[in-house]
């Protein structure tokens, strides 16, 4: 069957991601309310990108932009490529941080492929395009609660990633520490060992099975819900920082974590009054986002076009 595009621009808003939250590698992900709004419309032309606020000036603006190559991935699997393209990226999610901004930036150029051809949702349906976008991804745990919102537990089965997002329980109140050093995913699993020790596994499993209660029954177990002895402690000589400031907070009785590879910090319960994590880092109260990625037709807004409207500043 032939792809026949839509009409017009279309936006997607989709929110930052926090992944792991400690002992759940790869696997358990929340999603935060800080925002990229991305809109995008066939043309008759070439590529063209525009990209305001985070990773302005560094990111590509042709069809090197991670949204443009999962646009172009996704109109494969829909069966045909458009002429040309028009997209305008509005990024306020930190840049290789640790906060799902490559997760975000594949989401949105899913989703804006698939409402770009009429029958998208057709033939491309919701499962369908979590498995795309953790395939692009290479793992499912940001991906998840990027699409579907909330706490998400993911998992990879015979025919790709799937998930299944659960309510998250009063109490539960993040809060990031942002640094201005860079992270890459890459580099942060390059430092895991290939084995680790069966106790630490099954110490692992436990820790992550009551993650799943305190994040959503019981908040006040959070603290020891959160320890983890498989990826943390490899990465902590390369994020010495971050390290401390895990420790420091956990100290305080804060059930922290470093957020996905790092070298975000992120807090689960409250911090105790008057803490100061120094001016190395950028502290954000970010809300649980709910919704996911949200599709919209139209070009972006005045208040999508502000870097600062979605809680951060540029």
């Amino acid at each position: 069957m032939p792809t026949t595009f839509a009409a017009g621009p279309v936006r997607v808003r989709v929110p930052a991601t926090s992944a792991n939250l400690g002992p759940g590698f790869d696997a358990l992900g929340l999603a935060l309310a800080l925002y990229d709004d991305v809109a995008a419309e066939v043309t008759s032309g070439e590529v063209t990108v525009s990209v305001t606020g985070e990773g302005a000036g560094d990111l590509p603006v042709d069809d090197g932009h991670l949204v443009v190559r999962a646009m172009r991935a996704t109109f494969d699997v829909l069966g045909g490529q458009p002429p040309g393209l028009a997209v305008e990226c509005v990024n306020r999610i930190p840049q290789a941080r640790g906060l799902g901004s490559s997760s975000a930036a594949i989401v949105a150029g899913v989703l804006l492929a698939r409402a770009l051809v009429t029958d998208g949702e057709h033939r491309l349906d919701a499962a369908a395009a979590l498995r795309l976008a953790a395939q692009l991804e290479g793992h499912p745990d940001n991906v998840a609660p990027c699409l579907l919102g909330g706490f998400t537990v993911a998992w990879t089965g015979p025919s790709g990633a799937r998930a299944v997002a659960l309510p998250v329980a009063d109490g539960v109140r993040p809060t990031v520490f942002v640094p201005a050093e860079r992270g890459l995913t890459a580099s942060a699993r390059a430092a895991l060992p290939a084995t680790v020790p069966h106790g630490d596994a099954a110490f692992n499993a436990g820790r992550s099975a009551l993650l799943v209660h305190a994040l959503t029954a019981q908040p006040a177990l959070l603290l020891p819900a959160t320890v983890d002895r498989l990826h943390q402690d490899y990465r902590a000589p390369s994020m010495p920082g971050t390290a401390a400031l895990v420790g420091e907070l956990r100290e305080a009785g804060v059930a922290a974590v470093v957020s996905g590879a790092g070298p975000t910090v992120l807090a689960l319960s409250d911090l105790p009054e008057g803490f100061n994590a120094g001016t190395d880092w950028e502290v954000l109260r970010l809300p649980i986002d709910v919704s996911g990625a949200q599709v919209e037709r139209g070009r972006l807004g005045h208040a999508e076009r502000d870097p600062v409207a979605a809680g951060r500043k540029s």
